[in-house]
């Protein structure tokens, strides 16, 4: 049968937060330098969560040395690596090489420079509210849904726990500090799960500015 998921999370946990990042990408890894999924990775793991790094290395490379046979493929019990656009063979050489670049990450503390997210993957891990924000009252239904954005905005208020609209407040600030253009902050607004134009006169930096307002009572 299937692992539990405390097995899974002890064998594969942070094995699966790394291949997450390749989530429509494909792997473009070289022995120079990691490629730009795992580079969103290193990067965000670094701000948020450094201890995970090591997990992370050695959950590779046990996959990579010792992937699953067929008795615990036919019992379910492994984690099946997703398509990253290599051939079969070459998968266990590509999780060794993502090990490589963590492990030299770590002993050398080549930490990626802050930056905005590179990657769908990035965009979701750094604003996780926001993006439960946009995609769940502002995907393309939103017009039937709700009379305009205001509406759909005080909607969210009324069914969301306090601590997550300050949540959702901060991460706005955050990504406004950001200072993206106009062009660059809907499309961060799209990543994030947005389907929907911002409500005129407002460009996509003032509305998300007039949202996070109303979220801190303004």
């Amino acid at each position: 049968m299937p692992m539990n998921p405390l097995e899974h999370d002890r064998r594969y946990g942070e094995l699966d937060q790394v291949l997450r990042a390749y989530a429509g990408r494909s792997a473009d890894d070289t022995e120079g330098e990691p490629g730009a999924a795992l580079t969103a990775y290193l990067r965000h793991t670094w701000h948020t969560r450094p201890w995970a790094l090591a997990a992370a290395e050695q959950q590779l490379r046990a996959y990579s040395l010792h992937p699953p046979g067929r008795l615990r493929v036919r019992l379910g019990e492994f984690y099946a690596i997703s398509d990253v656009g290599l051939p079969e063979h070459e998968i266990q050489d590509w999780l060794r090489l993502l090990a490589d670049h963590i492990r030299r990450s770590i002993e050398e503390g080549e930490v990626p420079a802050p930056c905005a997210p590179q990657t769908h993957w990035e965009w979701h891990a750094r604003f996780p509210e926001t993006a439960q924000f946009l995609g769940g009252w502002f995907s393309q239904d939103m017009p039937e849904e709700f009379a305009d954005h205001d509406a759909a905005v005080a909607d969210y208020i009324a069914e969301t726990d306090p601590q997550l609209t300050a949540r959702l407040a901060g991460e706005i600030h955050e990504l406004l500090a950001m200072g993206l253009d106009e062009s660059a902050c809907a499309l961060a607004a799209a990543e994030l799960g947005m389907e929907v134009d911002p409500p005129a006169p407002y460009a996509p930096s003032g509305w998300l500015a007039h949202v996070a307002a109303r979220l801190g009572g303004g």
